[in-house]
């Protein structure tokens, strides 16, 4: 297994539990939940970029704005769709996100996925459908903020590979908060819900496991080709349903069960005829040394 598949795992874990946490406060506006979620991250960032000795500003900070405000955008779609319509179809709709990573990147970074990987991308997501399924009670509007959610989620993941030559990992992961921060912050000000009780703790708590995520994340897009990784974003469905069944006794039908072998299957197949490493190695190079030595003044 490599570096690459080894932290989008672990990445799609902890946004798993994050989905569990937004759900349940539902009674929380999305934009202050990204918002609790971003001042987590922000904060936990900054202590990290410190400990490592880091430029905490980046070198190409284009293309760190641009990772910001895509996937400040990407958010607060995706909590939104999580809030207003059922999980199923929220979680279902936001796993187009891969697609899209591997069409942006085929145009964006050249790095283009072959036929058979895509045959099992395909089959992959047909999987997610079946566990999931989808719900006629989703409307045009809701529909349509969720495919862009995951559009602008699939530009986010293009431009954090975009940065693996440029960026430490965690300034990155430091720039999306520096973004999400003012801009939702403004919001959030003049619609302010206070939450109560235990609300401080999962807000917390969905801030600390979405900084743990953001970090693999990154790690992950700077380890392989997005064409390679992209799919491992299904293993999170299997993630999310496991947590279901152990602590909100949710129950599988036959059909989800078919659509986990299907996953299983599309996702192993995709690994086995990934991009030959020889492809890899051009595509994926370490920070240049003088980009090290800038990125730590």
């Amino acid at each position: 297994m490599t570096p690459g598949i080894k932290y989008i795992l672990l990445a799609t874990f902890f946004f798993a539990l994050m989905n569990v946490g937004v759900k349940y406060l539902d009674h929380i506006p999305s934009h202050e939940i990204v918002l609790f979620r971003a001042l987590v991250t922000l904060i936990m960032g900054y202590i990290l970029i410190r400990k490592n000795r880091l430029n905490p500003w980046g070198n190409n900070k284009k293309y760190l704005l641009l990772r910001g405000l895509t996937g400040t955008t990407a958010l607060v779609m995706y909590f939104y769709t999580l809030q207003h319509m059922p999980l199923a179809s929220a979680v279902t709709i936001q796993f187009m996100s891969p697609i899209f990573t591997i069409i942006i990147s085929g145009i964006f970074l050249k790095e283009r996925a072959t036929s058979v990987q895509w045959l099992f991308f395909l089959l992959a997501f047909a999987g997610v459908v079946m566990v999931k399924g989808f719900d006629a009670r989703v409307t045009v509007p809701e529909l349509f903020i969720g495919i862009t959610a995951a559009v602008f989620s699939g530009l986010a993941y293009n431009f954090i590979r975009k940065l693996k030559d440029y960026d430490h990992p965690l300034v990155v992961v430091f720039y999306f908060p520096l973004v999400t921060v003012p801009i939702v912050g403004v919001y959030t000000i003049f619609h302010w819900v206070t939450p109560v009780g235990w609300d401080w703790l999962i807000l917390i708590m969905i801030g600390l496991v979405v900084t743990a995520a953001q970090i693999f994340l990154t790690k992950a897009y700077h380890a392989d080709r997005a064409s390679n990784i992209s799919i491992y974003n299904y293993l999170g469905i299997i993630y999310a349903i496991l947590i279901g069944l152990t602590f909100f006794d949710e129950t599988i039908s036959f059909l989800g069960y078919a659509g986990f072998a299907l996953i299983i299957i599309g996702v192993g197949m995709s690994n086995h005829f990934r991009a030959p490493v020889a492809a890899q190695s051009e595509s994926v190079r370490p920070l240049s040394k003088s980009s090290a030595q800038i990125d730590k003044k």
